[in-house]
């Protein structure tokens, strides 16, 4: 049961909805969870993606209910504004490492940049930053390599619909770093730290990622997001019915498919497609996330299950 929330304090004692919040910089994605939960006054809160520190922009929380929501939001198309270095390449893939290469990429041209960012437009496969939240053996790859294990990880699979020049924003003159602002649309998994490391091996140069704004995760974008300080739960949550209608296809069910639904049952396919559909019983109130698979439709998570 949702209770009643504090309209000066946004404070409640149990609530259910998603906030999108702009993360700054220099807080892990955990420090913005753990900030929210003192705010909210319960645990039951969790986001749909993590932001490194240096990062900045979206990050969708779930709060109540909407947990159940994050992993398939987290599954959805992100967006990001970034500013690559090339001429330097870091231990981490970005600028909290240690600098281990250096080249003159003084001289590079736009266009040479631009053929080479091409290269990695489309399915792809991409090694994660050695840096990364990847589990190897049951431990992140990022504690592996700060207790000074060598960590290889595999390729995997993933989609960059987007990587554009947005404009060259530094160039030293007569000097080896070359600074450019680029635009990144991609799917779920890619790193855009990889990115820009492979675009400056790609360059014969070397590079890594200097500045990280994430602008939007599946339908939540920037312009909604709110600073973390300025953040009141009452005006800004977003109801968990309302984020699912706008993050996923909805399905209306009538009272007797709704009831089947919430005891975990099948239903019969409507044609909305492979990913997460919102199925909304007569009343408003979301029943479960489902999934099409040839006729039927199955429940991916009930978020209404009979008797409650």
């Amino acid at each position: 049961m949702t209770e009643d929330i504090d309209g000066t304090t946004g404070t409640v004692g149990s609530i259910d909805g998603l906030l999108v919040v702009d993360k700054p910089a220099g807080m892990t994605s955990h420090d913005v969870v753990a900030q929210v939960r003192r705010l909210v006054g319960t645990r039951r809160v969790g986001h749909a993606g993590t932001l490194d520190p240096m990062a900045t922009g979206v990050l969708v929380l779930g709060l109540g209910r909407a947990t159940r929501l994050l992993g398939y939001l987290g599954g959805t198309e992100k967006c990001y504004l970034a500013t690559i270095r090339l001429g330097q390449a870091s231990s981490t893939d970005d600028a909290d490492g240690e600098i281990t290469q250096r080249a003159d990429a003084g001289r590079l041209t736009e266009e040479q940049v631009r053929t080479a960012m091409g290269r990695f437009v489309g399915t792809i496969e991409q090694v994660p930053s050695t840096y990364s939240a990847v589990k190897v053996a049951g431990r992140r790859a990022y504690a592996r390599a700060r207790d000074g294990e060598h960590v290889e990880l595999a390729p995997r699979t993933v989609t960059v619909s987007q990587f554009s020049l947005r404009r060259v924003a530094g160039r030293q003159a007569g000097g080896p770093v070359l600074d450019v602002d680029v635009e990144v649309r991609c799917s779920a998994g890619t790193y855009v730290r990889a990115l820009a490391r492979d675009l400056g091996s790609a360059l014969g140069v070397g590079g890594h990622l200097v500045a990280l704004r994430r602008t939007r995760v599946g339908s939540f974008e920037l312009t909604r997001a709110r600073p973390l300080a300025d953040l009141v739960v009452a005006r800004d949550l977003v109801p968990v019915e309302v984020a699912a209608a706008e993050a996923f296809p909805v399905r209306r069910l009538d009272a007797a498919a709704a009831l089947a639904l919430s005891h975990g049952r099948t239903l019969p396919a409507i044609g909305l497609g492979p990913g997460p559909v919102a199925a909304i019983d007569p009343d408003g109130t979301l029943v479960a996330l489902l999934v099409e698979s040839g006729p039927l439709a199955r429940p991916l998570a009930v978020l209404a299950p009979a008797g409650q």
